[in-house]
């Protein structure tokens, strides 16, 4: 089920347009991410040979999504990089540093979303202004719709699982070791991966 309907691709002399789905424009609204049950993580090549995985654990964030026009949806996310995690505490020692993050003076790495668009079927991408240590540069997330559902608690709720790769050192982020074999410790290449899911907000009181 794609959450935005297709463009219409009638001429410009018709005049019918395509009918919108009644349930997809139900989801129209403002929400909320919730954080203990979505995930930002990263992975990036070390020592040219094996994958070093890791997630920031302290984030949070909002979506308007538009149910008939996608180019009506945003999104904005903050991430707190003192929450970086990938296992062993010495790396995510050096990566909070100056050698990477420098998170006590840059504690935040920020999304904002610029554009968004239907690429077909459930499938979106959402471009916008990542910034981290200050620096801000553009970013396009290609990210799937993965439903939406009413849990338990009664709380209306839609999920996103997406992802973009970036080149760390535009951003700053170059610290780097050679290797006796040749090649670098860390790849200047990061993936990126953000399962999302965000709980829709009550309608506001009249």
């Amino acid at each position: 089920m794609a959450l935005f309907n297709r463009k219409n691709t009638t001429t410009p002399a018709a005049t019918t347009t395509l009918a919108v789905d009644p349930a997809l424009a139900a989801l129209t609204g403002d929400y909320t991410i919730d954080p203990a049950h979505s995930s930002i993580s990263f992975t990036v090549r070390h020592a040219m040979v094996t994958n070093v995985r890791g997630s920031f654990a302290d984030h949070e964030g909002t979506l308007t999504l538009n149910g008939s026009d996608p180019s009506g949806s945003a999104a904005a996310i903050d991430v707190k990089i003192a929450s970086i995690d990938t296992g062993i505490g010495d790396r995510d020692g050096h990566l909070r540093s100056g050698d990477f993050f420098d998170a006590e003076q840059f504690p935040l790495m920020t999304f904002r979303s610029t554009s968004a668009e239907q690429l077909g079927g459930d499938n979106y991408r959402i471009k916008g202004d990542l910034t981290i240590k200050d620096v801000t540069k553009p970013l396009a997330i290609d990210l799937e719709f993965n439903g939406s559902a009413t849990d338990v608690y009664g709380n209306e709720r839609v999920g996103f699982e997406g992802s973009a790769e970036i080149l760390r050192s535009a951003w700053g982020l170059t610290w780097n070791a050679a290797l006796e074999t040749g090649g670098v410790m860390v790849s200047d290449k990061v993936k990126l991966t953000f399962d999302i899911s965000a709980i829709k907000n009550a309608a506001p009181q009249v």
